[in-house]
C-alpha cells in the first residue's frame, strides 16, 4: 500500500446523497479475486449510457474534463447499503486516496481505510463550502496534522481519525505490514515472558 502523508490536489465533485455501494461499484463485477480492474467500473451506470463504455454521460462529474484529482468530494451518507469492500476498490484503482463527505457508513469507513482511501467527515457547511469551489481549485489533506485544508480560501478544519489507522496511512501499511513493522518488540516481548 502506498503512504498517505500529504496530499493537494484538484477534487472531483459528486453532489448526490445516499450513494450506496452498488452505485459505486454494481454487483455484477464483483467476479474477480483481485483488486486491479475496478476503477474502470466505479459508478458504471451514471458514467455510461446503456452500459456501453464507449457512450459517455456527458453530465456526469468523472466524464468532465474540468474536474480531476485525486479526491472525491460526495454528498451526505457516502458507501452505504452493503458491505463490499470492492467500493473501496473501485475508488482506490481509479486514483481516489480521499473521499470526502458529510457521513460516511461504518462499514464502508473501515473498508476504506484498510485499503489506504481516507474518508474524510466534515460538516455540512465545510461541504457546502467545499462545493462551492471552482474546478480549478484545490485541496490539502495533512493525515499527519489531521487537516483539510481549502486551498483558495484558506480555511482549514481538523478531522477524526483513529490512531492506528493514521499509523497504516502514514507509513503506508496494511494490516499485516503494521504487524511486520512490530516484528522485533513482539519478539523481544515472547523471550522476556520465556
Amino acid at each position: 500500500m502506498q503512504a498517505l502523508i500529504q496530499l493537494q490536489s484538484r477534487f472531483v465533485p459528486l453532489p448526490m446523497e445516499d450513494v450506496d455501494t452498488d452505485q459505486i461499484i454494481p454487483a455484477r463485477f464483483l467476479k474477480a479475486t483481485t483488486r486491479a480492474g475496478f476503477g474502470q467500473n466505479l459508478f458504471r451506470d451514471w458514467r455510461y449510457h446503456n452500459d456501453d463504455p464507449q457512450q459517455l454521460r456527458a453530465d456526469f462529474p468523472l466524464n468532465q474534463a474540468q474536474y480531476s484529482g485525486q479526491i472525491l468530494v460526495a454528498g451526505k451518507n457516502f458507501g452505504c447499503g452493503s458491505s463490499r469492500e470492492h467500493a473501496a476498490w473501485a475508488l482506490l484503482d481509479h486514483g481516489f486516496r480521499v473521499v470526502i463527505s458529510s457521513f460516511f457508513a461504518d462499514i464502508f469507513q473501515n473498508n476504506a481505510l484498510n485499503n489506504g482511501v481516507l474518508p474524510i467527515t466534515v460538516s455540512p457547511e465545510t461541504l457546502e463550502a467545499i462545493f462551492s469551489l471552482g474546478p480549478q481549485d484545490e485541496l490539502l489533506v495533512d493525515v499527519a496534522a489531521q487537516t483539510l485544508s481549502l486551498v483558495s480560501t484558506g480555511l482549514t478544519v481538523d478531522f477524526a481519525l483513529n490512531p492506528y489507522k493514521k499509523t497504516c496511512l502514514l507509513n503506508g501499511f496494511d494490516d499485516i505490514d503494521y504487524l511486520i513493522s512490530k516484528k522485533e518488540a513482539i519478539a523481544s516481548y515472547e523471550m522476556e515472558k520465556q
